[in-house]
């Protein structure tokens, strides 16, 4: 199945994780792939081109406007053009509120809802002089309830579930959908960097985080990546996709 033959993706957070899994699988489907990360984006892409796909890498830190800018440019350069953005990077840890360091507050979201922005600014230029495009932004379950010693992570990642409706609204009658997928419970490096617990929490509280189905696996989720920005999802925007085992039920 080859959906996204003569298709051009940007795909940020693509050294590990779901970033490098939606990739991938887009790659196998047709598509031509810009691979950004601050690490790791080389692997990936040299892996594409080994089996047959056409790949690009580019080192980014998407929580940097003027890097952001471009790097966009230099992959839409290469890959002649975009059709699909895909917004994976992401960073976030464990901390009580009453503790956490402002710097690491302030890390958090320039990453995860800064560097959101900025891809979708700079991309969305390109869609709308072509009149078409499809941006996936990533959420979060932490962006629709509240976790504990997560200040900055729930912050973060519910600034990207509004700013993904705010743009669906602002560009549903100009050809370019935006949605957003909310994972939880997924086996990548960001979950494990959660660990260990703050000093003086109460493991019990882990619960609320933790579904009793088998935890996620990265290419789940760059399954829900591929089917919104196939064409098969083209009546989708302004939806966030949660994807956590029930946890925001």
């Amino acid at each position: 199945m080859n959906r996204f033959d003569d298709r051009r993706a940007i795909i940020s957070g693509t050294g590990s994780g779901i970033g490098k899994a939606t990739a991938q699988l887009f790659a196998r489907e047709g598509a031509a792939v810009a691979c950004l990360d601050v690490k790791g984006a080389d692997e990936t892409a040299a892996g594409i081109v080994a089996a047959g796909g056409t790949a690009y890498a580019f080192t980014c830190d998407v929580g940097d406007a003027s890097v952001v800018a471009q790097t966009v440019q230099a992959a839409v350069a290469a890959l002649g053009g975009v059709d699909i953005v895909c917004n994976i990077a992401g960073i976030g840890h464990f901390a009580w509120s009453h503790q956490e360091d402002p710097e690491w507050f302030d890390r958090i979201v320039r990453v995860n809802l800064n560097g959101t922005f900025y891809m979708c600014r700079y991309t969305l230029p390109y869609m709308l002089d072509a009149g078409k495009g499809v941006i996936i932004n990533t959420a979060s379950n932490a962006g629709l309830m509240g976790l504990p010693w997560s200040a900055a992570y729930c912050s973060s990642k519910g600034g990207v579930v509004q700013l993904t409706r705010a743009l669906a609204f602002e560009y549903r009658g100009k050809g370019v959908r935006v949605n957003a997928v909310a994972p939880g419970g997924t086996n990548t490096n960001i979950i494990h960097s959660f660990s260990p617990l703050p000093d003086g929490a109460d493991h019990r509280e882990m619960a609320k985080m933790i579904s009793p189905m088998r935890q996620a696996e990265p290419i789940e989720m760059a399954e829900a990546f591929a089917y919104i920005a196939s064409d098969n999802a083209r009546y989708m925007t302004g939806t966030v996709l949660t994807l956590d085992g029930g946890l925001a039920c």
